[in-house]
């Protein structure tokens, strides 16, 4: 993964971004030597979103299948939602 200082950053600006993405698909920002951000294409953001998505819906079918879901009405719903 490419690494961007915050100094070059500030300096470079977005050429420094467009630099690191050249080489990968995201880039770590580091301040003061801490790594702090990440930055990447738009494109390889929708890309994670989407894969981010399809594991959610398969945990959520697979928590179907196994049975493990409450089926109540939305006032019971809430009620069970203030007793936590």
């Amino acid at each position: 993964m490419s690494h961007i200082s915050a100094n070059d950053l500030k300096t470079k600006g977005i050429a420094a971004i467009e630099a690191a993405l050249a080489e990968a698909p995201e880039a770590v920002v580091s301040v003061r030597g801490k790594e702090r951000f990440v930055v990447m294409d738009i494109a390889h953001y929708h890309y994670l979103r989407e894969c981010e998505l399809d594991a959610a819906l398969a945990q959520t079918r697979a928590d179907l299948a196994a049975g493990r879901f409450t089926q109540e009405s939305p006032e019971a719903h809430l009620a069970r939602l203030d007793k936590l």
